[in-house]
Protein backbone atom coordinates (compact mmCIF):
# COMPACT_ATOMS: atom_id res chain seq x y z
CA UNK A 1 0.00 0.00 0.00
CA UNK A 2 1.23 3.49 -0.86
CA UNK A 3 2.55 5.33 2.16
CA UNK A 4 0.09 8.03 3.20
CA UNK A 5 1.63 11.39 4.14
CA UNK A 6 0.68 13.46 7.16
CA UNK A 7 0.68 16.61 5.03
CA UNK A 8 1.71 17.92 1.64
CA UNK A 9 1.75 21.08 -0.46
CA UNK A 10 -0.80 21.09 -3.28
CA UNK A 11 0.02 24.22 -5.24
CA UNK A 12 -2.60 23.47 -7.88
CA UNK A 13 -2.86 26.18 -10.54
CA UNK A 14 -1.89 29.81 -10.22
CA UNK A 15 -2.64 32.24 -7.42
CA UNK A 16 -6.11 33.76 -7.91
CA UNK A 17 -6.76 37.52 -7.74
CA UNK A 18 -7.59 38.34 -4.12
CA UNK A 19 -9.61 41.21 -2.71
CA UNK A 20 -6.39 43.22 -2.25
CA UNK A 21 -2.90 43.44 -3.67
CA UNK A 22 -0.24 41.22 -2.11
CA UNK A 23 1.35 44.34 -0.64
CA UNK A 24 -1.78 44.90 1.48
CA UNK A 25 -1.48 41.47 3.08
CA UNK A 26 2.27 41.89 3.51
CA UNK A 27 1.64 45.15 5.37
CA UNK A 28 -0.88 43.44 7.66
CA UNK A 29 1.55 40.63 8.45
CA UNK A 30 4.30 43.18 9.07
CA UNK A 31 2.00 44.88 11.59
CA UNK A 32 1.32 41.51 13.18
CA UNK A 33 5.03 40.78 13.49
CA UNK A 34 5.45 44.04 15.39
CA UNK A 35 2.75 42.87 17.80
CA UNK A 36 4.48 39.51 18.12
CA UNK A 37 7.87 41.08 18.75
CA UNK A 38 6.44 43.40 21.41
CA UNK A 39 4.93 40.41 23.25
CA UNK A 40 7.84 38.04 22.70
CA UNK A 41 5.86 35.67 20.49
CA UNK A 42 7.81 33.32 18.19
CA UNK A 43 4.85 31.90 16.25
CA UNK A 44 1.24 33.04 15.98
CA UNK A 45 -1.26 30.23 15.43
CA UNK A 46 -4.59 31.61 14.24
CA UNK A 47 -7.69 29.44 14.10
CA UNK A 48 -10.53 31.91 13.46
CA UNK A 49 -12.10 32.72 10.12
CA UNK A 50 -11.63 36.45 10.64
CA UNK A 51 -7.92 36.50 11.46
CA UNK A 52 -7.00 33.90 8.86
CA UNK A 53 -8.90 35.90 6.23
CA UNK A 54 -7.47 39.22 7.41
CA UNK A 55 -3.84 38.15 7.30
CA UNK A 56 -3.88 35.71 4.36
CA UNK A 57 -6.95 36.38 2.19
CA UNK A 58 -8.24 32.81 2.65
CA UNK A 59 -11.74 32.38 4.11
CA UNK A 60 -12.24 28.78 5.09
CA UNK A 61 -15.34 26.60 5.24
CA UNK A 62 -14.83 24.52 8.38
CA UNK A 63 -17.53 21.85 8.22
CA UNK A 64 -16.17 20.50 11.50
CA UNK A 65 -12.50 20.52 10.44
CA UNK A 66 -9.80 22.75 11.93
CA UNK A 67 -8.05 25.37 9.79
CA UNK A 68 -5.20 27.65 10.61
CA UNK A 69 -2.63 30.27 9.74
CA UNK A 70 0.85 30.11 11.26
CA UNK A 71 2.98 33.25 11.19
CA UNK A 72 6.60 33.32 12.32
CA UNK A 73 9.34 35.92 11.87
CA UNK A 74 9.92 34.75 8.29
CA UNK A 75 6.98 32.54 7.27
CA UNK A 76 3.21 32.79 6.82
CA UNK A 77 1.46 29.50 6.00
CA UNK A 78 -2.22 28.61 5.87
CA UNK A 79 -3.18 25.12 7.07
CA UNK A 80 -6.12 23.48 5.31
CA UNK A 81 -7.92 20.15 4.97
CA UNK A 82 -7.50 17.86 1.98
CA UNK A 83 -11.14 18.22 1.02
CA UNK A 84 -10.39 21.73 -0.28
CA UNK A 85 -7.54 20.61 -2.56
CA UNK A 86 -5.76 23.61 -4.12
CA UNK A 87 -8.35 26.31 -3.39
CA UNK A 88 -6.72 27.50 -0.11
CA UNK A 89 -3.39 27.86 -1.93
CA UNK A 90 -4.98 29.86 -4.74
CA UNK A 91 -6.96 32.07 -2.37
CA UNK A 92 -4.19 33.02 0.06
CA UNK A 93 -1.30 35.35 -0.67
CA UNK A 94 1.14 33.10 1.17
CA UNK A 95 2.19 29.44 1.37
CA UNK A 96 -0.23 26.64 2.20
CA UNK A 97 0.04 23.17 3.72
CA UNK A 98 -2.68 20.57 3.26
CA UNK A 99 -3.06 18.09 6.11
CA UNK A 100 -4.49 14.61 5.56
CA UNK A 101 -7.02 12.65 7.58
CA UNK A 102 -5.21 9.30 7.44
CA UNK A 103 -4.57 9.70 11.15
CA UNK A 104 -6.02 11.93 13.83
CA UNK A 105 -4.42 15.30 14.57
CA UNK A 106 -2.42 15.68 11.37
CA UNK A 107 -3.65 19.28 11.55
CA UNK A 108 -1.47 19.90 14.59
CA UNK A 109 1.44 18.09 13.00
CA UNK A 110 1.16 20.49 10.06
CA UNK A 111 1.05 23.47 12.42
CA UNK A 112 4.11 22.14 14.25
CA UNK A 113 6.03 21.80 10.99
CA UNK A 114 5.94 25.60 10.74
CA UNK A 115 5.90 26.74 14.38
CA UNK A 116 8.33 24.21 15.84
CA UNK A 117 8.23 22.96 19.44
CA UNK A 118 9.01 24.72 22.70
CA UNK A 119 8.43 28.23 21.35
CA UNK A 120 6.36 31.13 22.66
CA UNK A 121 3.03 30.62 20.87
CA UNK A 122 0.41 33.28 20.22
CA UNK A 123 -3.19 32.13 20.01
CA UNK A 124 -6.74 33.51 20.01
CA UNK A 125 -8.29 33.18 23.43
CA UNK A 126 -11.73 34.09 22.09
CA UNK A 127 -11.69 31.28 19.53
CA UNK A 128 -9.44 28.37 20.48
CA UNK A 129 -11.56 25.70 22.17
CA UNK A 130 -10.44 23.85 25.28
CA UNK A 131 -10.08 20.68 23.23
CA UNK A 132 -7.88 22.32 20.62
CA UNK A 133 -5.90 24.17 23.28
CA UNK A 134 -5.01 20.88 24.92
CA UNK A 135 -3.85 19.54 21.56
CA UNK A 136 -1.84 22.69 20.93
CA UNK A 137 -0.07 22.16 24.24
CA UNK A 138 0.56 18.48 23.51
CA UNK A 139 1.93 18.94 19.99
CA UNK A 140 3.67 22.34 20.18
CA UNK A 141 4.83 22.13 23.81
CA UNK A 142 4.92 25.92 24.08
CA UNK A 143 7.29 27.47 26.58
CA UNK A 144 4.63 30.13 26.98
CA UNK A 145 1.24 30.88 25.40
CA UNK A 146 0.18 34.48 24.72
CA UNK A 147 -3.39 35.54 23.85
CA UNK A 148 -3.24 37.76 20.75
CA UNK A 149 -7.01 38.16 20.29
CA UNK A 150 -7.31 41.73 21.53
CA UNK A 151 -4.12 43.01 19.89
CA UNK A 152 -5.12 41.63 16.50
CA UNK A 153 -8.65 42.98 16.92
CA UNK A 154 -7.25 46.45 17.49
CA UNK A 155 -5.11 46.12 14.39
CA UNK A 156 -8.19 45.17 12.35
CA UNK A 157 -10.14 48.15 13.74
CA UNK A 158 -7.91 50.58 11.83
CA UNK A 159 -8.76 50.27 8.15
CA UNK A 160 -6.29 50.83 5.33
CA UNK A 161 -7.22 52.98 2.31
CA UNK A 162 -7.66 49.76 0.30
CA UNK A 163 -10.09 48.38 2.88
CA UNK A 164 -12.10 51.60 2.93
CA UNK A 165 -12.29 51.56 -0.88
CA UNK A 166 -13.68 48.01 -0.80
CA UNK A 167 -16.16 48.83 1.99
CA UNK A 168 -17.34 51.85 -0.01
CA UNK A 169 -18.13 49.59 -2.98
CA UNK A 170 -19.95 47.20 -0.66
CA UNK A 171 -22.22 49.89 0.77
CA UNK A 172 -23.20 50.84 -2.78
CA UNK A 173 -24.10 47.19 -3.36
CA UNK A 174 -26.21 47.23 -0.19
CA UNK A 175 -28.08 50.20 -1.64
CA UNK A 176 -28.86 48.11 -4.73
CA UNK A 177 -30.36 45.48 -2.46
CA UNK A 178 -32.38 48.12 -0.64
CA UNK A 179 -34.01 49.39 -3.82
CA UNK A 180 -34.79 45.82 -4.93
CA UNK A 181 -36.43 45.15 -1.57
CA UNK A 182 -38.48 48.33 -1.79
CA UNK A 183 -39.71 47.36 -5.26
CA UNK A 184 -40.75 43.91 -4.01
CA UNK A 185 -42.92 45.16 -1.12
CA UNK A 186 -46.61 44.53 -1.82
CA UNK A 187 -49.57 43.49 0.32
CA UNK A 188 -49.76 39.69 0.27
CA UNK A 189 -46.08 39.14 -0.55
CA UNK A 190 -44.19 36.87 1.84
CA UNK A 191 -41.17 38.04 3.81
CA UNK A 192 -39.05 35.36 2.15
CA UNK A 193 -39.98 36.55 -1.35
CA UNK A 194 -38.93 40.11 -0.54
CA UNK A 195 -35.72 38.88 1.06
CA UNK A 196 -34.81 36.79 -1.99
CA UNK A 197 -35.34 39.77 -4.29
CA UNK A 198 -32.85 41.82 -2.29
CA UNK A 199 -30.33 39.01 -1.99
CA UNK A 200 -30.43 38.15 -5.70
CA UNK A 201 -29.97 41.79 -6.70
CA UNK A 202 -26.93 42.14 -4.43
CA UNK A 203 -25.31 38.89 -5.57
CA UNK A 204 -25.65 39.91 -9.22
CA UNK A 205 -24.16 43.31 -8.43
CA UNK A 206 -21.28 41.72 -6.49
CA UNK A 207 -20.52 39.52 -9.50
CA UNK A 208 -20.50 42.61 -11.72
CA UNK A 209 -18.30 44.75 -9.44
CA UNK A 210 -16.01 41.93 -8.29
CA UNK A 211 -15.73 39.53 -11.25
CA UNK A 212 -12.75 37.63 -9.76
CA UNK A 213 -14.23 37.05 -6.29
CA UNK A 214 -15.73 33.97 -4.70
CA UNK A 215 -19.44 34.46 -4.06
CA UNK A 216 -20.75 33.42 -0.67
CA UNK A 217 -22.63 34.49 2.46
CA UNK A 218 -24.67 37.48 1.16
CA UNK A 219 -28.08 37.55 2.86
CA UNK A 220 -31.16 39.59 3.75
CA UNK A 221 -33.22 39.73 6.91
CA UNK A 222 -36.59 41.22 5.97
CA UNK A 223 -39.08 41.38 8.81
CA UNK A 224 -42.70 42.50 9.09
CA UNK A 225 -45.18 43.18 11.86
CA UNK A 226 -44.26 41.58 15.18
CA UNK A 227 -41.19 40.03 13.54
CA UNK A 228 -39.55 43.48 13.54
CA UNK A 229 -39.14 43.42 17.33
CA UNK A 230 -35.66 41.86 17.15
CA UNK A 231 -32.92 43.11 14.86
CA UNK A 232 -31.70 39.60 14.01
CA UNK A 233 -35.01 37.81 13.66
CA UNK A 234 -34.91 35.31 10.77
CA UNK A 235 -37.03 35.59 7.64
CA UNK A 236 -40.42 33.83 7.71
CA UNK A 237 -43.29 33.12 5.32
CA UNK A 238 -45.52 35.79 6.89
CA UNK A 239 -47.49 37.74 4.27
CA UNK A 240 -47.35 41.53 4.31
CA UNK A 241 -50.48 43.38 5.37
CA UNK A 242 -51.68 46.94 4.82
CA UNK A 243 -50.13 49.25 7.44
CA UNK A 244 -47.42 46.75 8.50
CA UNK A 245 -44.19 48.02 9.98
CA UNK A 246 -41.24 46.52 8.07
CA UNK A 247 -37.51 46.18 8.70
CA UNK A 248 -35.14 46.09 5.72
CA UNK A 249 -31.75 44.52 6.48
CA UNK A 250 -29.41 43.95 3.53
CA UNK A 251 -25.98 42.37 4.02
CA UNK A 252 -23.69 41.98 1.00
CA UNK A 253 -20.55 39.95 1.74
CA UNK A 254 -17.39 40.35 -0.35
CA UNK A 255 -14.22 38.43 0.55
CA UNK A 256 -15.32 38.20 4.21
CA UNK A 257 -16.06 41.94 4.39
CA UNK A 258 -19.42 42.80 5.93
CA UNK A 259 -21.55 45.90 5.46
CA UNK A 260 -25.19 46.52 6.25
CA UNK A 261 -28.12 48.65 5.18
CA UNK A 262 -31.06 48.73 7.59
CA UNK A 263 -34.24 50.75 7.31
CA UNK A 264 -37.67 51.06 8.87
CA UNK A 265 -40.50 50.88 6.29
CA UNK A 266 -44.30 50.73 6.30
CA UNK A 267 -46.72 49.12 3.83
CA UNK A 268 -48.94 51.76 2.14
CA UNK A 269 -49.35 54.07 5.15
CA UNK A 270 -48.07 54.79 8.64
CA UNK A 271 -50.36 55.67 11.53
CA UNK A 272 -49.74 58.75 13.67
CA UNK A 273 -48.43 56.88 16.73
CA UNK A 274 -45.95 54.88 14.65
CA UNK A 275 -44.81 57.96 12.74
CA UNK A 276 -44.02 59.70 16.02
CA UNK A 277 -41.78 56.86 17.20
CA UNK A 278 -40.21 56.49 13.75
CA UNK A 279 -39.39 60.19 13.51
CA UNK A 280 -37.90 60.13 17.01
CA UNK A 281 -35.64 57.24 16.06
CA UNK A 282 -34.62 59.03 12.86
CA UNK A 283 -33.78 62.10 14.97
CA UNK A 284 -31.65 59.95 17.28
CA UNK A 285 -29.97 58.46 14.20
CA UNK A 286 -29.10 61.88 12.80
CA UNK A 287 -27.95 63.16 16.17
CA UNK A 288 -25.80 60.06 16.64
CA UNK A 289 -24.15 60.47 13.26
CA UNK A 290 -23.27 64.07 14.12
CA UNK A 291 -21.36 62.82 17.18
CA UNK A 292 -19.05 60.46 15.30
CA UNK A 293 -15.75 62.29 14.98
CA UNK A 294 -12.11 61.87 16.02
CA UNK A 295 -11.31 62.27 19.69
CA UNK A 296 -14.71 61.19 20.99
CA UNK A 297 -15.03 57.90 22.85
CA UNK A 298 -17.62 55.23 22.12
CA UNK A 299 -18.98 55.67 25.65
CA UNK A 300 -19.38 59.44 25.19
CA UNK A 301 -21.39 58.96 22.00
CA UNK A 302 -23.55 56.33 23.67
CA UNK A 303 -24.30 58.41 26.75
CA UNK A 304 -25.27 61.44 24.68
CA UNK A 305 -27.75 59.43 22.60
CA UNK A 306 -29.09 57.92 25.82
CA UNK A 307 -29.74 61.43 27.11
CA UNK A 308 -31.41 62.36 23.82
CA UNK A 309 -33.84 59.43 24.09
CA UNK A 310 -34.37 59.88 27.83
CA UNK A 311 -35.54 63.47 27.23
CA UNK A 312 -38.20 62.02 24.90
CA UNK A 313 -39.11 59.24 27.38
CA UNK A 314 -38.01 56.57 24.88
CA UNK A 315 -34.78 55.22 26.36
CA UNK A 316 -36.59 52.26 27.92
CA UNK A 317 -37.35 51.01 24.38
CA UNK A 318 -33.71 50.89 23.32
CA UNK A 319 -32.60 47.25 22.86
CA UNK A 320 -28.80 47.25 22.21
CA UNK A 321 -25.77 49.45 21.48
CA UNK A 322 -25.90 52.15 18.84
CA UNK A 323 -23.29 50.88 16.38
CA UNK A 324 -20.15 48.85 15.78
CA UNK A 325 -17.03 48.49 13.68
CA UNK A 326 -17.04 47.16 10.12
CA UNK A 327 -14.53 45.02 8.26
CA UNK A 328 -13.90 41.27 8.35
CA UNK A 329 -16.86 40.05 10.36
CA UNK A 330 -20.15 38.32 9.84
CA UNK A 331 -23.16 36.93 11.65
CA UNK A 332 -21.25 33.72 12.32
CA UNK A 333 -17.63 34.85 12.72
CA UNK A 334 -15.67 37.83 13.84
CA UNK A 335 -16.34 40.80 16.07
CA UNK A 336 -14.37 43.96 16.78
CA UNK A 337 -15.81 44.44 20.24
CA UNK A 338 -13.37 47.23 21.06
CA UNK A 339 -15.21 49.53 18.65
CA UNK A 340 -18.85 49.28 19.70
CA UNK A 341 -21.05 52.17 20.74
CA UNK A 342 -21.76 51.00 24.28
CA UNK A 343 -21.53 52.51 27.73
CA UNK A 344 -18.63 50.21 28.67
CA UNK A 345 -16.43 50.86 25.62
CA UNK A 346 -13.82 53.59 26.12
CA UNK A 347 -12.16 53.36 22.69
CA UNK A 348 -11.59 56.80 21.19
CA UNK A 349 -12.60 57.25 17.56
CA UNK A 350 -9.73 57.83 15.12
CA UNK A 351 -9.49 58.56 11.39
CA UNK A 352 -9.61 55.35 9.36
CA UNK A 353 -12.10 53.61 11.60
CA UNK A 354 -15.37 52.49 10.02
CA UNK A 355 -18.43 52.39 12.25
CA UNK A 356 -22.21 52.25 12.01
CA UNK A 357 -24.88 54.38 13.58
CA UNK A 358 -27.94 52.20 14.15
CA UNK A 359 -30.32 53.19 16.95
CA UNK A 360 -33.29 50.87 17.45
CA UNK A 361 -36.45 51.28 19.47
CA UNK A 362 -38.80 48.34 20.09
CA UNK A 363 -42.31 48.89 21.41
CA UNK A 364 -44.15 45.72 22.47
CA UNK A 365 -47.43 44.49 21.01
CA UNK A 366 -50.52 46.21 22.38
CA UNK A 367 -48.93 49.65 22.62
CA UNK A 368 -49.53 52.44 20.10
CA UNK A 369 -46.72 52.31 17.55
CA UNK A 370 -45.80 48.71 18.37
CA UNK A 371 -42.85 47.26 16.45
CA UNK A 372 -39.13 47.65 15.92
CA UNK A 373 -37.71 50.86 14.42
CA UNK A 374 -34.17 50.81 13.09
CA UNK A 375 -32.02 52.98 10.83
CA UNK A 376 -28.45 52.04 9.96
CA UNK A 377 -25.72 53.90 8.07
CA UNK A 378 -22.02 53.09 7.67
CA UNK A 379 -19.59 55.95 8.30
CA UNK A 380 -15.86 56.43 7.85
CA UNK A 381 -14.15 58.51 10.53
CA UNK A 382 -12.12 61.26 8.83
CA UNK A 383 -9.71 63.93 10.08
CA UNK A 384 -12.56 66.47 10.16
CA UNK A 385 -15.48 64.29 11.28
CA UNK A 386 -17.07 61.51 9.30
CA UNK A 387 -18.22 60.50 5.83
CA UNK A 388 -21.51 58.66 5.45
CA UNK A 389 -21.02 56.07 2.70
CA UNK A 390 -24.59 54.72 2.80
CA UNK A 391 -26.78 56.17 0.07
CA UNK A 392 -30.25 54.64 0.48
CA UNK A 393 -32.64 57.22 2.03
CA UNK A 394 -34.15 56.80 5.49
CA UNK A 395 -37.35 58.10 7.07
CA UNK A 396 -41.10 58.29 6.33
CA UNK A 397 -40.85 60.47 3.22
CA UNK A 398 -39.17 57.67 1.25
CA UNK A 399 -40.00 54.44 3.03
CA UNK A 400 -43.78 54.23 3.12
CA UNK A 401 -44.09 51.82 0.21
CA UNK A 402 -46.39 49.37 -1.52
Amino acid sequence: MTERPEMYRLHNGEKAPLAFEVSEYEARVAGLRKIMAAQGVDAAVFTSMHNIAYYSGFLYCSFGRPYGLVVTADEAVTISAGIDAGQPWRRSFCDNITYTDWQRDNYWRAVRSVSGEGKVIGYEGDHLTLVQQSKMNAFLKPSKAVDLAEATMRQRMHKSPAEIALIRKCTAIADVGGYAIKDAVKVGTREIDVAMAGRDAMELEIARVFPDAEYRDTWVWFQSGINTDGAHNPVTGRKLEHGDILSLNAFPMVSAYYVALERTMFVDEVDAASRKIWEANVAAHEYGMSLLKPGVSCAEVTNKINEFLEERQLLQYRTFGYGHSFGILSHYYGREAGLELREDTDTVLEPGMVISMEPMLTLPEGQPGAGGYREHDVLVITEEGNENITGYPYGPDFNVVG
